[in-house]
């Protein structure tokens, strides 16, 4: 059965593919004019992910050989009255049989790799959203939020089962140039289809000075005792808050050159009973190039530590897009992390071409954690359909990781993976 549900999903990308059909975004349906029509006259939601990803981990007997396919099937009703429904199943399968290991907690039984993309059906988003005051939008329900880099709350899109927060936020942009984004998160739904209570106000402030150009204020409370960190961190309760600032962007100093930069610095603390010991800063600097669709860029990205008791945690960030693609760090060490680092990228006609290389160290002690290197092209095969190859290939240090949280072992991923929307 999960072998066919995979099967109809990949024919499903080429007929709808060969279709021509427009995106839902281009078919943004108007103001309905009565219920039925706003029922009857909405947005199909359709997005079709299949992807084998393989992994060579040293110290495991086996490789791990993941096929598997994610289907988001869902409907967006037309506006009435300011409001509109938005309802998206989610299916995960794996096509054959199970050559990886796909539960995190299960990696030191298993003779696979872990690939965390365990099988799942079920609600991946359902919210009302109303749009009835100018310039405002408001959704309660299971929805996906991103905020800015998406390194303290994300919707982790690279795993096949992605994460969701049953929530009400409210998005107002009545002061020019300013984005105004608050809300309370109540209930989590982590990648592993796990559902997690919470409680979290937070709020983000954005002011655009130049097109491109951004300065950025916000405070993330996480009232949430067993966070996915408590396992590794030791923590009994990793409720924590994080005010911070950032700015980025492009600043243009030619008709095709800009300058790229970021600067950003959050402080963590214990929150609503939280672990007395989560106290750590974060920062992120970044300097860089553009000429036309080519750039360069030098990072330093640094999560503290509290003497090694505790590095700064980033529990609902999308944290595979941080510290290498292999993701050996997706939980701070207890001795913190440096990741200085170079990425670059260039277009050639459609082939986009994306590359990092990492230098780790513990921000504490000043430990040699290993060092990655990732490279991905995307090129846009048919209209609606993307293909993506990527390869990720990290080299540890043996015996430096003091408190024994990260596994520095060689570790290769290689991904093959077409996207589908339509």
């Amino acid at each position: 059965m999960k072998t066919t549900i995979a099967l109809l999903s990949v024919a499903l990308v080429t007929g709808l593919t060969a279709m021509g059909r427009a995106s839902a975004a281009e078919q943004a349906p108007a103001e309905a004019q009565s219920f039925d029509e706003a029922l009857t006259g909405g947005n199909l939601l359709l997005n079709l992910r299949p992807r084998y990803e393989h992994v060579e981990q040293d110290g495991k007997p086996e490789n791990a050989n993941a096929i598997t396919n994610r289907t988001l099937l869902g409907w967006r009703t037309k506006t009435f009255h300011g409001f509109s429904v938005t309802a998206e199943g989610i299916n995960v399968t794996h096509f054959d049989q199970q050559y990886y290991n796909d539960l995190p907690s299960r990696a030191t039984a298993s003779r696979f790799p872990t690939v965390a993309d365990p099988d799942y059906t079920g609600i991946n988003q359902l919210y009302a959203q109303w749009t009835g005051v100018p310039k405002t939008e408001a959704k309660v329900g299971w929805q996906s939020i991103k905020l800015d880099n998406v390194r303290f709350v994300g919707n982790v899109e690279f795993r096949q089962i992605m994460q969701v927060f049953n929530a009400a936020v409210v998005e107002n942009k009545s002061i020019e140039n300013l984005n105004i984004y608050a809300g309370y998160l109540w209930r989590q739904r982590t990648i592993l289809g796990d559902q997690v209570g919470m409680q979290m106000p937070l709020v983000n402030l954005r002011y655009t000075w130049k097109p491109g150009n951004d300065v950025v204020a916000y405070g993330y409370f996480q009232g949430q005792a067993n966070t996915s960190q408590n396992a590794t961190t030791g923590l009994k309760d990793g409720s924590n808050r994080i005010f911070g600032v950032r700015t980025n962007g492009g600043y243009p100093i030619g008709p095709d050159w800009k300058i790229l930069y970021t600067a950003e610095y959050a402080k963590q603390d214990n929150y609503s009973g939280g672990d007395a010991i989560i106290d750590a800063y974060y920062y992120h600097g970044m300097i860089g190039g553009q000429w036309k669709d080519s750039f360069l860029r030098a990072h330093q990205e640094l999560l503290s530590s509290n003497d090694g008791k505790y590095g700064f945690q980033t529990p609902l960030g999308t944290n595979h897009l941080f510290q290498g693609w292999v993701d050996k760090f997706l939980i701070t060490p207890r001795n913190g992390i440096r990741d200085t680092y170079a990425s670059g990228g260039t277009k050639v006609k459609k082939l986009q071409i994306y590359a990092e290389y990492h230098w780790f160290r513990s921000a504490w002690q000043s430990l040699d954690l290993g060092q990655e290197f990732d490279i991905g092209l995307t090129y846009p095969l048919l209209k609606g359909l993307t293909g993506k190859l990527e390869y990720g290939d990290y080299h540890g240090a043996f015996g430096n990781t003091a408190d024994g949280s990260v596994n520095t072992r060689d570790t290769r991923k290689f991904w093959v993976t077409l996207i589908y929307q339509y």
